[in-house]
């Protein structure tokens, strides 16, 4: 039997979800690599207070090791460790040393590796380059091995391959069925709608949309806002701030509402085919999902069926307010089906092993894995 992959893998953070939108992502896919045999360690800076708000202690199924930013040798000796890994993963959005981290992992290419740019925020890093000929990432691209990306289908595949990827491929979001399941509802979580998400200047505007006017248009409707950053905002007198939800309590907000609301940022929502993990999340809850209408949904879950769609504000409140509990649980149980079925992580791990081309001779269960 051949053994597994050793990869290094330099993140935002896999151990705090504090202001770290691919916490989810990342906890989910390394999980599901180690349970199929591959021992990654995980390179994560000490910013943002990340490490004084931990949520996940060093996990069995990965290595953790936090570098400083404020002395360089730090990194420099985690690039040295790195040196002779299978695969070198140097991810989007890793909060210090960015450019400096996308130049060095090239360096320790060799015989037998792999250098891997994955990029869990596509559409934002596409952007930004478009708007500037002279950023540095633009020119290492082609250098990549791989570029992975965790949304954006064919409209981000083609930009990628326009900047001369040799090879794009995304590997979805998805669910890891032993962190969001089905748990009893909550009376602290009741509502008609929730929405959890921080407050980010590029999709404020929609949930202004989306999520505030509906709760204008159904007054009497019970709306929970749950998310950093909300503190300030003026809000219709419907809706009750949560403030941050710790990723322990993300099971009983989605299964205590009677639905539960996806909002995409401006850049996924024009890119299409990037479903956040919250989509995930939901469904594997099994609960009654509405989201922003976007190109390539009924790729991952069937409009009406096992999700209900809304290109505006009046829409969410119409699915509200003539949804009945029964087919709120209608649709909620057909979506768990479906993720279930093709959504998960380990449905995503052996992607990413088709991608890097590697093959085990037989299923592998490392212990502690999934």
């Amino acid at each position: 039997m051949r053994h597994g992959l050793r990869i290094a893998f330099f993140g935002s953070s896999l151990v705090s979800a504090s202001w770290n939108g691919a916490v989810t992502y990342y906890r989910g896919l390394i999980r599901a690599l180690h349970a199929r045999g591959h021992r990654v360690t995980f390179y994560e800076p000490e910013v943002h207070g990340r490490q004084e708000h931990r949520d996940l202690a060093d996990p069995a199924w990965a290595r953790v090791v936090v570098y400083s930013v404020r002395d360089t040798d730090m990194l420099g000796d985690c690039l040295e460790e790195a040196w002779g890994s299978d695969v070198v993963v140097k991810a989007s959005g890793v909060g210090a040393f960015d450019a400096l981290l996308e130049a060095q992992v090239l360096e320790l290419r060799r015989s037998g590796t792999q250098v891997v740019f994955w990029d869990v925020d596509a559409p934002a890093t596409l952007e930004r380059v478009a708007k500037d000929a002279g950023d540095p990432f633009r020119a290492l691209i082609p250098r990549y091995d791989h570029v992975l990306t965790n949304g954006g289908g064919a409209p981000v595949v083609n930009a990628y391959r326009e900047l001369g990827a040799r090879r794009c491929m995304p590997i979805y979001n998805a669910l890891d069925p032993d962190t969001h399941h089905p748990v009893p509802p909550e009376a602290r979580f009741a509502a008609d709608l929730s929405f959890l998400g921080n407050r980010l200047s590029d999709r404020e505007a929609r949930v202004e949309d989306f999520f505030l006017k509906a709760a204008t248009l159904l007054p009497r409707a019970r709306m929970l806002l749950g998310g950093s950053g909300w503190e300030d905002r003026a809000l219709p007198g419907n809706v009750r701030r949560l403030g941050h939800v710790s990723t322990q309590d993300h099971n009983a907000l989605n299964c205590s509402a009677r639905a539960v609301l996806n909002v995409h940022r401006d850049s996924m929502a024009r890119f299409g085919f990037s479903p956040a993990t919250r989509v995930f999340e939901a469904a594997g809850a099994g609960a009654c999902l509405i989201t922003d209408a976007f190109e390539g949904v009924e790729q991952f879950l069937e409009p009406g069926r096992e999700v209900l769609v809304a290109r505006s504000g009046e829409e969410v409140a119409e699915h509200v307010q003539r949804l009945t509990p029964k087919e709120a649980e209608r649709v909620g149980k057909a979506a768990l089906r479906r993720v279930l079925a093709e959504h998960t992580y380990a449905h995503r791990a052996e992607q990413v092993e088709a991608e890097l081309g590697f093959r085990l001779s037989a299923a592998v269960v490392a212990p502690g894995g999934m």
